[in-house]
Formats: C-alpha cells, structure tokens, sequence
C-alpha cells in the first residue's frame, strides 16, 4: 500500500484544531480551533471526500484516532462510511482498549509494523490529521506521498506540522490547485535531503 497523508494546514504551518468546534484541542493554551471550518469550496470539499473514499486503510495517532471515533463513529456521511468501513491502524503506546470497530493498536516497532502494512498489496493507507505521527514518518522516510490543505489564515499560535527544528526535506510537486475561496490543495512526494548552494 502506498503511504499518503493529508492535513490541513493554516500559512504559518499550524494544524491544531482545525475542527468544527474551538473547543476541539486546547492544549497549551491554544485559543484558536475551528479555523478549517466552512473553508473551502464543492471542489474542495469534494476533493476531500472523494479521498477519504478510496482508501484501503487509515492510520492514526491516538488523539485524532480518539476525535475521528467520537465524531464519525455512526456517521452515515460518505466520510464516515468510508472510515468505518476499513481497517483502522493506531500507533499508541497508552490505548488499550480500542471502541471503533476494526481497529488494530500497532505497538513496538513502529517502523517495522508500518512498513509491514505498506508492503501489503493494495491502494492507500492514509493518514488524516495526526501531526505528531506525520512528523515521525517524515522523518523515518516512510511517507509516499503528502497532501496539503492550505488555508488562507495566520493563527500566529498553536502546534505546527513542521517542527522549528526537525530534518531537512526535499519534495516534489505533484499537483496545485487554488479553489474559489483561497484554499489551496498541494499535493508533494518526498524527494530525499535538499541540496544546499555552495560558496
């Protein structure tokens, strides 16, 4: 399977709390959630969709696998079909006791237990959300392929997707569009350590 994540992800590089409710995720005194809400047009919201739609799996950390639980869990929205209607992987070493059906808790070698799902035969294992768990497989080299939601919005605070200190990346541009409402989708492939200009 190929290795695909998806985020939303505000100009300064924030993803926390883009939900629907600004109560979302407080941690560390963040203030600002719901800022992805109503953002974005049809196409994009379909774009979104149609992604969720074609997935053979999804990965998780434990807190959005826990938010995706609570919010999609009996949801008859054709997100929520497809989430429950395909195995779900969480990468946690405190839950115990996962509610969603057909869910497995991935313990131990992470590295090793996601590159056994990526050699399995099929189509995408995405990751929705999750920052702290993108940033270790960008950093492990264990994404495909990455999509960025980008909307037009500087919150000026919260947990970013990239670190302030963290690995160096080199990507590829696959695809860019730019809806009516600003938001614009990039799509990026991993292309090994940038090359840096010399003297």
């Amino acid at each position: 399977m190929k290795l695909t994540t998806m985020t939303q992800i505000t100009l300064d590089g924030v993803t926390q709390g883009n939900g629907g409710a600004s109560e979302e995720d407080r941690a560390n005194g963040f203030e600002r959630g719901g800022w992805a809400r109503g953002a974005g047009d049809d196409d994009t919201r379909t774009l979104i969709t149609e992604t969720y739609r074609r997935a053979e799996a999804f990965l998780f950390g434990r807190r959005t696998y826990e938010l995706f639980a609570e919010g999609w869990g009996s949801s008859a929205h054709p997100i929520g079909v497809a989430l429950n209607g395909a195995p779900k992987y969480v990468a946690s070493t405190t839950l115990t006791a996962p509610r969603w059906r057909d869910t497995t808790v991935l313990r131990g070698d992470l590295a090793a237990a996601i590159g056994e799902l990526k050699a399995r035969p099929g189509g995408e294992l995405q990751v929705h959300g999750s920052g702290t768990l993108v940033r270790w497989l960008l950093a492990n080299d264990l994404v495909d392929e990455m999509t960025l939601i980008v909307v037009p919005v500087v919150l000026g605070q919260g947990a970013r997707l990239f670190p302030q200190a963290g690995p160096d990346l080199a990507l590829d541009l696959v695809e860019c569009r730019v809806d009516t409402r600003g938001v614009a989708t990039q799509v990026y492939r991993p292309a090994g350590r940038p090359r840096y200009a010399t003297a």
